[in-house]
C-alpha cells in the first residue's frame, strides 16, 4: 500500500479542519534554525520515514532554541532506518499536552468493512495496551454510531468541555478514510492541549494502490508498498508498468551492496509471487544477495519482459542474473525467452545468467533463449519446470564461480548502424527498423515468413503489410522477429524500444 509522509498527512488533516501544530518541513540544519527562530520557543523535530516506534529509534528530538534545532536536525538527517535514508525533518511548535487519545481507521479483512479503533489513552506504548482499544464498526453506507464514540470519550477523565471537539475530530478522520480510499489512517496521539484545543500531533496514512490514480492531489509517485523512498530505477520501472498493462511488472531495489560474507550481488527476475519468493530463498541459500526483487507474471508481453531485464541490468556490481518463478505458470514462456534474449544480446551480457522458464511451451522457450544468446561473453542457460529452484541455484553458483570474479557494469545498449537511415515504421513505444540494403531475396522471404503476417514484399524488400493502427501494439511479435533473424544470422530487423531514463 502506498504511504504518505507525516507532513503530507497533516496537511490533509488541516485542509479538512483538524488542527495540527504550526511548523513545516526542512531538509537542512540551516533551514531548521530559521524555522525554529520564526516559530519561537520550544519545538519538536521528527525524522520523516515510513517506520513505527520512531521516538525509540532516535527519530524524534526536542529543541528550545534555533541553535539546538540546527544541531538536532543535523543529527536526524544523518539517520538511516534500514533502507530508508532520512532527507527531510518535520519541525513543529511543541504542544503542551493535557491528554492523549488514539484514533485509527483500518479495513478489517475478516469483517470486510472499515473499523474505528479508539482509545482514550494514546501514546507511543499503544501496542502494549491493545486490549484496551475499542473496536467500533463503520457501516460503509450509514457511517458510524456516534453514540458509541461519545461513550468511549465520556468514560475517560477528559474535561467534558472538549468532548464535542474530540467527537468531531474522530468524524473527520473517518471522513478522510472514505474520501481518500485509505486502507489505514492513524492519529496517535490526538491530544487535548492545556488550553482546551484538540490537535493531531502525529499521523500515518496508507492508500489503496488501486485508488492512487483517482487522487493525484496526494502526490504519490509510486503506488507500491516500499520500505524506502523510490529510487530512480523504481520510478523508471513504475512508469513502464503504467504504460503497458499486458501482465505485471514489479521492481523494487533491495540493496546496492552485498554483505561481507555474501558471494555477491545478483539481478533477480521472478515470475509469480510465491514461486519467486521460493526462488529467492534458493539463491540466497547458496550465498548470494539479490540486489532487487522483480516479478513479471500474468502472461506479460515479450516487450515488457525485455524492459524489465533492461531495468535489472541498469544495476551495477552484479555477478550474475538469476531468473526463476513458479515453474508451472500458465503464461507462454516463449514471450519471456524472446524478451530476455533481446535484452541480453543488446547489452552483450558479460555475466552468467540462469533462467528457469517452466510452463507453457518451455522447450521452445529454452531453445530460443540459449540459441539467441550463444556467443555472448556471459553464459546463458535455460531450465524447465522439472528443474527445481534449488538445482538451478546450485548450477548458478557453479557458473558464477567459473566466471573468475566478473561483475556487471551498466552499459549503453548496442544499436545497429542502419538505425536512423533505413526503412522504418512506428509502433507503440518505439520504432521498427529494417535494413533493406542487406535484404536479399532469401532474407526477405525469411523475414516475411516470421513476421506474423505483419509484413509483405514490395520490390523484393520487406515492408509493412498492415495499417499503422494494426501494427501499433505488435511490439512483441516484431521483437520475436528480431530475435529469430539474429538466430538465423540475418540481423536485418531492429525493434527500437528506448526506455526513458536509461537510453
Amino acid at each position: 500500500m502506498a504511504r504518505l509522509y507525516e507532513y503530507q498527512g497533516k496537511a490533509l488533516l488541516a485542509e479538512h479542519g483538524l488542527e495540527v501544530p504550526e511548523g513545516g518541513v526542512v531538509s537542512s540544519p540551516a533551514e531548521a534554525a530559521r524555522l525554529a527562530a520564526r516559530l519561537g520557543g520550544a519545538v519538536v523535530l521528527k525524522a520523516q520515514a515510513w517506520i513505527t516506534g520512531r521516538a525509540a529509534k532516535g527519530g524524534v528530538k526536542f529543541a528550545s532554541s534555533p541553535e539546538e534545532a540546527q544541531r538536532a536536525a543535523a543529527d536526524l538527517i544523518r539517520l538511516r532506518f534500514g533502507n530508508f535514508p532520512v532527507t527531510e525533518v518535520l519541525l513543529e511548535r511543541a504542544v503542551v499536552i493535557a491528554h492523549e487519545l488514539f484514533v485509527s481507521v483500518i479495513i478489517d479483512d475478516q469483517a470486510r468493512a472499515p473499523v474505528l479503533l479508539l482509545d482514550a489513552r494514546g501514546g507511543s506504548d499503544i501496542e502494549e495496551r491493545a486490549g484496551s482499544i475499542r473496536r467500533i464498526p463503520i457501516d460503509p453506507r450509514r457511517g458510524i454510531d456516534g453514540d458509541r464514540v461519545r461513550q468511549v470519550i465520556g468514560d475517560s477523565p477528559i474535561d467534558r468541555a472538549v468532548h464535542q471537539k474530540i467527537a468531531r475530530a474522530v468524524e473527520t478522520v473517518i471522513e478522510m478514510a472514505a474520501l481518500y480510499e485509505l486502507t489505514s489512517i492513524e492519529v496517535n496521539p490526538l491530544v487535548v492541549t492545556a488550553g482546551g484545543g484538540v490537535v493531531a500531533v502525529d499521523c500515518r496514512m496508507t492508500v489503496d494502490d488501486y485508488a492512487v490514480f483517482r487522487h493525484p492531489a496526494l502526490g504519490i509517485e509510486i503506488a507500491r508498498e516500499l520500505d524506502h523512498p523510490a529510487t530512480e530505477l523504481e520510478r523508471i520501472a513504475y512508469r513502464l508498468e503504467q504504460a503497458d498493462h499486458r501482465g505485471t511488472f514489479y521492481f523494487a531495489r533491495l540493496t546496492t551492496a552485498a554483505a561481507p560474507d555474501s558471494r555477491g550481488l545478483i539481478g533477480f527476475h521472478g515470475a509469480g509471487g510465491g514461486g519467486s519468493m521460493m526462488s529467492m530463498d534458493a539463491v540466497a541459500r547458496v550465498g548470494f544477495t539479490p540486489a532487487n526483487f522483480c516479478d513479471t507474471s500474468g502472461n506479460p508481453s515479450a516487450a515488457k519482459v525485455y524492459r524489465a531485464a533492461r531495468v535489472i541490468l541498469a544495476q551495477g556490481g552484479l555477478v550474475g542474473y538469476f531468473g526463476s518463478g513458479s515453474g508451472v505458470a500458465s503464461q507462454e514462456q516463449h514471450h519471456s525467452a524472446y524478451g530476455l534474449a533481446k535484452a541480453f544480446c543488446e547489452l552483450s551480457l558479460a555475466i552468467p545468467a540462469v533462467i528457469r522458464l517452466g510452463g507453457n511451451g518451455e522447450d521452445r522457450a529454452v531453445e530460443i533463449l540459449e540459441d539467441a544468446c550463444r556467443g555472448l561473453p556471459g553464459r546463458v542457460e535455460g531450465y524447465r519446470k522439472d528443474d527445481t529452484p534449488a538445482f538451478i541455484a546450485d548450477r548458478f553458483a557453479e557458473l558464477v564461480q567459473g566466471a573468475d570474479g566478473a561483475t556487471w557494469t551498466p552499459r549503453a545498449r548496442s544499436v545497429p548502424a542502419y538505425v536512423g537511415r533505413s526503412y522504418r515504421f512506428p509502433i507503440k513505444g518505439g520504432m521498427v527498423w529494417i535494413d533493406h540494403e542487406r535484404c536479399d531475396r532469401p532474407t526477405t522471404a525469411f523475414v516475411i515468413e516470421h513476421a506474423s503476417a505483419l509484413l509483405r514484399a514490395e520490390d523484393g524488400l520487406p515492408v509493412l503489410g498492415v495499417r499503422d493502427a494494426e501494427v501499433a501494439a505488435k511490439d512483441s511479435e516484431l521483437l520475436a522477429l528480431e530475435v529469430d533473424c539474429r538466430r538465423a544470422d540475418r540481423p536485418v530487423v531492429f525493434v527500437d524500444l528506448a526506455i526513458p531514463g536509461l537510453d
